[in-house]
């Protein structure tokens, strides 16, 4: 469902509980203004914009209604189990005599490509799983 800005910046207000006026007085602006700017009246400058962003934390972006790429992006702890378990399938790999393909020896090269692929999938994997949480346990709910 597509938001505009007026709206999604009316959500994050309203979220917090806070006023028009709250709002205003915290970035410098008039009430009236963001009036203008919750009905889509007028568009922030780009401080302006800048300024709401950082005070309901949220990106720009989200703002002005981009896809949400917040999705694909993994965080930290997502890094380090994909390193984990890649640590673990390349352990997994090398124990193993006598890896081949189609009958022949895997060679260094193919090894490496292997595991390249499988980062891929790997990686790919986790991406899609975040999509299908349930928003109970997500960390950003209100998205």
């Amino acid at each position: 469902m597509f938001m505009s800005l007026g709206s999604r910046l009316k959500k994050e207000r309203e979220k917090r509980k806070w006023s028009q006026k709250e709002v205003a007085e915290k970035i410098g602006i008039t009430n009236a203004v963001l009036s203008n700017y919750e009905r889509d009246y007028r568009d922030p400058d780009t401080e302006t914009l800048k300024r709401l962003a950082d005070l309901y934390e949220v990106e720009t972006d989200y703002l002005l209604g981009r896809p949400d790429r917040k999705k694909d992006i993994l965080r930290d702890k997502d890094e380090k189990d994909i390193a984990k378990r890649m640590e673990q399938i390349r352990e997994d790999l090398t124990k193993v005599d006598g890896l081949s393909f189609q009958g022949e020896p895997l060679s260094e090269e193919a090894v490496e490509s292997l595991m390249e692929a499988m980062e891929h999938i790997v990686r790919q994997t986790q991406r899609i799983n975040k999509k299908y949480i349930p928003k109970k346990y997500r960390e950003d709910k209100d998205e």
